[in-house]
């Protein structure tokens, strides 16, 4: 018998699992181009966070200001967030910055409110010990900073506001609606009002419709993206400083750091983050095994799209391992709240008609994620591999060929 080894539990000791596959069949691994780099020693990122792209060094913007926020992404996103501050803050203390005019605040955006225990696994000990790190708050205290050339009316964390220095830290992966995640998106949606991230969201209908020929969002689609340019628009609104983003590998580690004036440093880090996630698309194989690790608690809003693109042929199955401890994220916009209770957008993924099983794989029942995709009897939700295996036998008696994605929510199957 077989066996597939995968990363998981990123926020719980990573760490690789084994899985068995029926006996007799075999699988071809599709991982992203950077897969295996290795992480960046921490003098590597005090030099790119030192040098910035399009930007005086953080240490000679910080003279002078007064009160400094450093945000951050949530546990929605890998970002090993702790191997990036000590840098940060090195800038800030050459420039006398004491850390009494320090803050953290988590871009939550429409996502739940993160605990301190939480926290500290994006932070670290030792900031949590020396700086208050707050939870933003999309449903009350937003600034008005101005309104987008796509109508956005752009409502942003107060606190953030008051602010004479922004910095934000995350990491640039590929994302089904801006092209790619990381750079201004931790503005918008980030820390912004609940009516922002609405409208902002309802762009991507909006281009749909006037645009039924064009494929101008999605996965990898970055030059021409309207989502992508109102972000960058409502950045400059909010008046965010410097961003720093990293490339990841397959552990959540970053490889490559990107810093600076948001548009130059992000242009760069697309650039190369075009070809670092690049996949080969998987060519006969029956049956796609997406594992999702990133982003493992949107497995299902992410992970799955991934899967239905890379399974090309008809009759194909699919399972999606979504081992998230702490289930599938609350979203206060796209998420279910009851039977018959949803946000104002609410998303369900819809299976393509190609596909004849989706099978949803997690050692941690949450059936309230099976709102994130569409009620159909093709989707089953399963705890035990054992009962995987045995539906993919019944499914395919005479034996399949199996494509393996490592990383499947962060990777771009061309």
């Amino acid at each position: 018998m077989s066996t597939i080894k995968l990363p998981h539990l990123a926020w719980y000791g990573a760490r690789e699992c084994e899985l068995p596959l029926p006996a007799g069949w075999s699988a071809k691994y599709y991982g992203f181009a950077g897969a295996g780099l290795p992480a960046l020693k921490p003098e590597e990122i005090r030099a790119a966070i030192a040098s910035p792209i399009g930007s005086p060094p953080l240490r000679e913007l910080a003279r002078g200001k007064k009160e400094v926020v450093i945000i951050f992404d949530d546990l929605t996103r890998v970002t090993r967030t702790y191997s990036l501050v000590p840098s940060v803050l090195e800038e800030l203390a050459q420039a006398g910055i004491p850390d009494s005019r320090i803050q953290f605040i988590c871009a939550t955006g429409a996502h739940t409110a993160w605990d301190m225990a939480w926290m500290e696994k994006k932070l670290g000990r030792e900031v949590m010990s020396r700086f208050p790190v707050y939870n933003h708050n999309p449903f009350n205290k937003c600034t008005y900073a101005g309104t987008t050339s796509y109508g956005t009316e752009v409502y942003a964390n107060g606190e953030v506001m008051k602010c004479d220095l922004k910095i934000a830290i995350g990491s640039v992966v590929p994302h089904p609606n801006t092209g790619f995640g990381g750079g201004g998106k931790i503005i918008m949606p980030g820390i912004c009002s609940m009516e922002t991230i609405e409208h902002f969201h309802r762009q991507e209908y909006v281009c749909r419709e006037k645009y039924p020929d064009k494929q101008l969002t999605g996965m990898g689609v970055f030059d021409d993206n309207p989502l992508r340019l109102n972000v960058e628009e409502a950045s400059a609104l909010v008046g965010l400083d410097i961003k720093i983003d990293c490339l990841l590998n397959m552990w959540g580690e970053a490889v490559a750091v990107y810093a600076g004036a948001l548009k130059p440093a992000y242009q760069a880090a697309v650039s190369a983050a075009k070809f670092h996630y690049a996949t080969p698309s998987p060519e006969d194989e029956n049956v796609v095994i997406a594992n999702t690790y990133a982003k493992a608690n949107e497995s299902i809003m992410i992970g799955l799209h991934t899967a239905c693109k890379a399974a090309r042929l008809p009759g194909s199955d699919i399972v999606l391992i979504a081992n998230a401890p702490d289930g599938q994220v609350t979203h206060y916009l796209l998420g279910c709240f009851g039977r018959n209770t949803r946000g104002n957008i609410p998303l369900a993924a819809k299976i393509p008609d190609h596909v004849n099983h989706v099978i949803v794989y997690s050692e941690y029942p949450d059936l309230a994620g099976r709102a994130y995709v569409e009620e159909s009897e093709k989707v089953s939700f399963m705890h035990d591999w054992a009962d995987v295996v045995r539906a993919l036998e019944r499914f395919h008696p005479d034996g399949a060929k199996v494509a393996v994605l490592p990383s499947a929510e962060i990777q771009h199957c061309r």
